[in-house]
């Protein structure tokens, strides 16, 4: 009785913020096909506000073009990938609203476009960090690369965070869907008490990797100092299809700064789509029965 009401608390949907930008249609093409693999349904989601209405008034249209739009993705996306969509357009702020929904609908997971930091749109650029900070739910970031064959090689960074571990039960997750292999990074600690934390925590998450028989390697960084270059350096070399990042902007670690990380390797050169997982309560039995089914 206790996991059926777990269950019910979230409802196999990936939502999909957009502005109707070319960057956020390719965030919907990203979002659908992942939602095929995962079984999910769509939300698609446009948040009314004072952009939105300028655009509107430039156009010389209502707000029935919004929905306009909405049922023209719809239309297409439930043609092409045979996916359920539902829209949604709702009046509010996109730093608020967005999560609002996402709890509301019950969804799972966030399909966020962004330009990088270059953005101009406020839905963009540094914007989107706080987006992804006030999700409730995993946000899986994306440029203008596409989905492609899927999520087959997938960087999983490990530092001093112990947080890290709230990320395992979505690898697992992903891992089983596209046959992919982890790659661990590990932040280089010269400090003996870190560095034996840091290999605990390897060790855990190793460990459940090896229970469940997901095929993974375990490599060291040279510089803690640039961490996260090294993370996207490593992630190119490895053909990686996905980043995975816990997001923590307020606290610090030596060696870097957790907020510039995030940007760094959300808004990568590469490209390379970040699932960012924000740390939450009881995280580790939210991620065992809430995505595995």
């Amino acid at each position: 009785m206790a996991k059926e009401q777990k269950e019910s608390k979230y409802n196999k949907i990936v939502l999909i913020p957009t502005d109707f930008s070319e960057v956020c249609g390719n965030a919907i093409s990203h979002g659908v096909k992942l939602a095929k693999f995962l079984g999910y349904k769509v939300c698609i989601l446009h948040i009314i506000n004072k952009e939105t209405k300028a655009v509107l008034k430039k156009k010389n249209v209502g707000v029935d073009y919004v929905e306009w739009r909405l049922k023209e993705y719809k239309k297409y996306y439930e043609k092409k990938y045979d996916v359920d969509i539902d829209t949604l357009s709702v009046e509010g702020s996109i730093f608020s609203t967005i999560s609002e929904v996402a709890t509301k609908i019950k969804a799972n997971l966030m399909v966020l476009g962004t330009h990088g930091k270059k953005g101009l749109q406020h839905v963009f650029g540094s914007y989107a960090l706080k987006v992804v900070i006030e999700s409730p739910i995993p946000v899986v970031v994306v440029q203008k690369r596409s989905f492609r064959e899927g999520y087959n090689n997938i960087i999983f960074p490990i530092s001093n965070d112990v947080e890290s571990r709230q990320a395992v039960q979505w690898a697992k997750l992903i891992a089983r869907l596209f046959n992919a292999k982890i790659h661990i990074l590990l932040s280089p600690e010269k400090d003996s008490g870190l560095k034996s934390r840091l290999m605990i925590i390897t060790k855990q998450i190793t460990d459940i990797f090896d229970e469940e028989k997901i095929p993974y390697g375990v490599t060291t960084a040279y510089k803690s100092s640039n961490f996260a270059e090294e993370v996207i350096s490593y992630a190119v070399t490895q053909h990686a299809d996905l980043m995975m990042i816990m997001t923590r902007p307020n606290v610090d670690i030596p060696g870097f700064s957790l907020s510039a990380w995030d940007e760094k390797l959300m808004f990568n050169e590469a490209q390379i789509p970040v699932m960012c997982i924000n740390p939450i309560e009881l995280g580790y039995h939210y991620y065992e029965w809430a995505m595995l089914a």
